[in-house]
């Protein structure tokens, strides 16, 4: 029945971009404008102002086109992380490294960032559910979906193995609460909650929403694909939302006592909270969350080409390792 109101949907995606508060920062760049792109979205984007925008390429108006190219300034606050060593040292690591890795880091006192491959589009995989899930957070939160719905189960559009419990126990016509879908969703990784969920509220209206947040590369040709970028990007609207709403600090936690930690979490210290979402198909081990350290930070790896996936996660996890050795030494 809710797939009637998918259009409806739409629309309401849009709104949710006003709960959207703290920016992704970015160093200097030349940015070429994108279909559908407006100067909010771009100066939400990078971290800057649209003023700023519109000064530092003589714009009179706020009109822009496609294929037009922006430059964006540089919005390092005074005295911020010199992070260009932690940088080359991740580099210099991946260098001897099989495979292509997408990187991505935000320390979240100073908002400085720095990405390597960060726009390169690769294999998602399960870390998609994190902006799906979000999708269904602020859903409930507006008030136009109630924890307490239930969706049945069709194993036709429905079913998928691999990742999850709910494909050892569900049958046709069980139905679930969206609270326990979104929940599976993350802790478990449960393809089949995931589906549910997607298929209830429909792709294109979490595709819009993920567009919504600042999302550039958003399931192109249909495909499960993102960026480093694009991922921190979600994260980051995650910790935004969990600042405004007790459903997102719920979120959180499902992301911090998920079942599987052999990313991000790897190498970090016992007593150090860290809230993820890991994704795996052969060839692409990846991770995206945040670190609670002493000076928290966000991290995204996506990878492909990666045959030993063991190894891939131990990468993220030497990664994550490097950058949280760097923070805390601030």
């Amino acid at each position: 029945m809710f797939r009637r109101h998918n259009r409806k949907l739409l629309f309401l995606v849009l709104a949710l971009v006003a709960v959207i508060i703290f920016p992704l920062a970015a160093l200097a760049m030349t940015y070429q404008v994108q279909p559908g792109d407006s100067l909010w979205q771009i100066a939400r984007r990078f971290g800057t102002s649209i003023d700023i925008i519109k000064n530092n390429n003589n714009l009179s108006g706020d009109t822009i086109y496609p294929g037009q190219k922006l430059y964006i300034p540089d919005g390092v606050p005074a005295n911020a992380p010199d992070y260009s060593s932690l940088k080359k040292q991740i580099e210099d690591f991946l260098a001897t490294q099989a495979g292509t890795y997408g990187v991505y880091f935000k320390d979240l006192i100073s908002g400085q960032s720095f990405g390597i491959n960060a726009d390169m589009p690769l294999p998602a995989a399960s870390t998609v559910k994190l902006p799906t899930v979000l999708f269904i957070n602020h859903l409930v939160a507006q008030g136009n979906l109630d924890w307490q719905q239930k969706l049945t189960y069709n194993s036709t559009t429905d079913y998928q193995g691999g990742s999850g419990i709910l494909q050892f126990s569900v049958k046709d016509g069980d139905r679930l609460t969206l609270r326990t879908l979104t929940t599976l969703a993350i802790t478990t990784s449960d393809n089949i909650a995931y589906n549910m969920l997607r298929n209830f509220v429909g792709k294109e209206s979490v595709a819009a929403f993920m567009r919504s947040l600042g999302g550039q590369t958003v399931f192109p040709n249909g495909q499960n694909l993102s960026t480093a970028r694009d991922m921190a990007t979600y994260v980051q609207a995650a910790l935004d939302f969990a600042k405004v709403n007790p459903d997102g600090r719920r979120l959180l936690d499902d992301m911090a006592n998920g079942i599987y930690n052999e990313g991000i979490p790897l190498k970090i210290p016992d007593g150090v909270t860290v809230a993820h979402k890991e994704g795996f198909i052969w060839g692409s081990p990846d991770d995206v969350g945040v670190v609670f350290g002493s000076r928290p930070f966000i991290v995204t790896v996506l990878s492909q080409g990666v045959d030993d996936p063991d190894q891939g996660f131990a990468n993220i996890a030497t990664i994550t390792r490097m950058m949280y050795d760097y923070q805390e030494n601030l």
